[in-house]
């Protein structure tokens, strides 16, 4: 439901339209064509005629890099209600626009240690060949320390490389993309979004697939609900293996966390919590530390192993400590959340 414009609400926006860095560019701008002279009978060319080659479809990830520096370097740090995390909002609503896909900005209120402060979640719908919809969510806030690179511009980067690949496709279900606000405030994007559903909304939700943090760590997992309700997660699993992608999920080292899952501690769990099936994309690993997925990589880098949340958290330091990593794994998510929200067949 659309929702009025409080007077909080309008400072809010008006904070978000201050400048923004460009969005990427996603296609390139076609030339116009200029008038062809009419040449005489007798006229010839003095120089062979050659066509310039149409230029080469970025790679997967490609895009995706570009928008990670666009938000971590060009915006920085960005806590819930921060100046940042409003031209954030103001940044992410126009590269979906530019995209034309029909964009809603959300906002909220909630209240951090006894004060009031705004935020939004943002919603741009692709309309499939079925109503029941898949749901693609990342959190765009960040903590303060840090420039949130892998925590978290890298999921809303796969997010928008994915929109933009998908926006002229035909898809089997209408995909809902959600950028959230607040998550680190406590996950007040997602769970303000899920309590505005409705029953109908909820079982027309085939799986929410929560994108976090997807870029830092040693291994690329992928998780989902125990049992059968994790079926996503398993054909992706399936259709990485096929391609001999290095995707995988966590084998339940920790009896805390039966094979396949994961905690609830990011957006995935006010969907969860909802009855709705959850699929999640994440770069940690789960072999180090507590085996709870929290240290990220060998403790001799960053703070004993963790990067998001820490001063690491920048472009930088993550291609600089671990090259080709950030284009790598950015790559391989594009790569399988296309496959899922253009391939996956419910049953």
């Amino acid at each position: 439901m659309k929702q009025v414009l409080t007077g909080s609400v309008c400072i809010f926006l008006l904070v978000a339209c201050m400048a923004a860095p460009a969005p990427p560019t996603l296609i390139p701008t076609a030339t116009k064509q200029q008038p062809v002279p009419t040449l005489e009978a007798t006229s010839a060319p003095t120089q062979p005629v050659t066509e310039t080659p149409a230029p080469a479809e970025p790679s997967a990830g490609e895009i995706a890099l570009a928008y990670v520096d666009a938000i971590a370097n060009g915006i920085g740090p960005r806590p819930a209600g921060s100046q940042q995390e409003a031209q954030t909002v103001q940044y992410l609503t126009q590269v979906f626009e530019e995209l034309r896909y029909p964009t809603e900005v959300r906002p909220f209120s909630i209240s951090v240690e006894g004060n009031t402060i705004e935020s939004a979640n943002i919603v741009a719908i692709k309309y499939g060949t079925s109503s029941r919809e898949i749901i693609v969510g990342a959190h765009y806030d960040s903590v303060k320390v840090g420039k949130g690179a892998d925590d978290n511009a890298s999921g809303v980067a796969v997010l928008l490389e994915v929109a933009a690949r998908i926006a002229e496709l035909e898809t089997p279900y209408t995909v809902r993309f959600i950028l959230f606000g607040a998550e680190e405030a406590g996950l007040h994007g997602s769970k303000t979004y899920v309590a505005g559903m409705t029953d109908e909304q909820k079982q027309n939700t085939i799986t929410m697939i929560n994108l976090d943090s997807l870029a830092a760590g040693d291994i690329a997992y992928i998780y989902g609900d125990a049992g059968a309700k994790g079926t996503i997660r398993d054909w992706a699993l399936q259709f990485a293996a096929e391609r001999d992608l290095p995707l995988q999920t966590q084998t339940g080292l920790n009896p805390e966390y039966p094979v396949g899952t994961t905690g609830d501690w990011s957006d995935h769990a006010p969907f969860k919590a909802a009855g709705i099936p959850y699929t999640y994309f994440e770069s940690t690993n789960w072999t180090l530390g507590n085996k709870d997925g929290y240290t990220q990589v060998d403790p001799q880098y960053a703070e004993q192993g963790e990067i998001w949340h820490t001063q690491y958290d920048t472009l930088d330091y993550i291609e600089a400590t671990f090259p080709g990593r950030m284009q790598e794994r950015l790559g391989l998510f594009v790569t399988v959340l296309e496959a899922i929200v253009t391939q996956y067949q419910a049953q």
